[in-house]
């Protein structure tokens, strides 16, 4: 897509529906156009707020160029497919949808379709994960944790609210190929969840080579933690995805004692390498789909980034040990 700028409509004004409002109105490659949402209230709010229309439903979307879809996840396919059935170019927050056979059917369509399809998977864009990543040369092991404080409007489990994005950040970090073996166990304990939404998810990934990958997320934590640890037989690359730091640790072994024996036999070396951008991680997601839509990005290598990570994820549900209930 050359030319003007991508007029662009927005599906969904809840709290990420209106975070990526800001950002599509804000930026200079693209026009916010429409506001699609069935609450007029929560709608028209949002768009008030950034100078844009609203709609309540998706409709005929002969105006636009493309959407970007921030409805609450159980809609994402009946809506995606939508705007895939009318050529529009997609950007769907994550999952896909809730479900793997759904997602399965979305990516089908939009490659049959010749339709460019991309997944928010947002930590991608995370800039200590874009630093870490562009660090990694041989890694053998990932260690992903994410755990929050309990959210009552997520009606989902934590599999697909959460372990999908690191579960993604591993199988980049690992080489960009999808586990060959998947072990995990899920937990439900808070009593206000939804019945058969898992609070806690654990998996361990083991790939091609002998890479292996943990991967925690939990909602009943006290205190938000959203770390990454990639390691390699000679150093370790720690990032910090809240505070969006990385730091790299090397194990020297000195034998070389001082005249008075008091020398250093260890010591651990730590670098702290510059972000290689400081960038916020939705805006830097929207030129990402915005290098789709003008062919500067392969529309086909995107989509193809897309389901392993949800392949993941409906293996850790489908083949878990038996759940831990309290």
């Amino acid at each position: 897509m050359t030319g003007a700028r991508p007029r662009i409509a927005l599906v969904g004004a809840g709290t990420m529906g209106s975070f990526h409002a800001r950002v599509l109105a804000q930026s200079e490659r693209c026009d916010l156009v429409r506001i699609i949402d069935p609450n007029e209230t929560a709608g028209r709010t949002v768009a008030e707020r950034y100078e844009t229309a609203w709609a309540p439903e998706m409709g005929e979307l002969s105006d636009v160029d493309a959407v970007v879809l921030a409805a609450a996840t159980e809609y994402h396919h009946g809506l995606a497919l939508q705007v895939l059935n009318q050529d529009r170019p997609l950007l769907v927050e994550k999952p896909v949808c809730n479900g793997l056979a759904e997602s399965e059917e979305v990516v089908r369509v939009s490659a049959e379709r010749g339709v460019p399809l991309m997944c928010g998977l947002l930590e991608r864009y995370n800039p200590a994960v874009i630093t870490a990543l562009s660090l990694v040369d041989s890694p053998v092991h990932v260690t992903a944790t994410r755990h929050s404080p309990y959210a009552p409007r997520i009606r989902t489990g934590v599999a697909w609210d959460l372990l999908v994005h690191d579960v993604d950040i591993a199988i980049r970090a690992l080489g960009g190929v999808e586990p060959t073996a998947v072990q995990g166990h899920l937990g439900y304990f808070h009593p206000n969840s939804v019945e058969g939404a898992e609070d806690i998810a654990e998996t361990v990934l083991g790939f091609a080579g002998g890479g292996l990958a943990t991967v925690s997320a939990s909602r009943i934590g006290q205190r938000k933690v959203r770390s990454l640890v990639i390691s390699e037989v000679d150093r370790l690359i720690e990032a910090d995805l809240l505070r969006r730091d990385v730091i790299i640790y090397r194990h020297v072994s000195n034998d070389a004692a001082t005249p008075d024996g008091r020398g250093y036999r260890q010591q651990t070396v730590m670098e702290i390498p510059e972000l290689l951008t400081a960038r916020e991680p939705l805006a830097t997601q929207l030129d990402r789909f915005l290098d789709v839509l003008d062919g500067t990005v392969d529309a086909d290598e995107e989509r193809d980034s897309i389901l392993p990570s949800h392949r993941v994820v409906a293996q850790v549900l489908d083949r878990s040990q038996t759940p831990v209930r309290a």
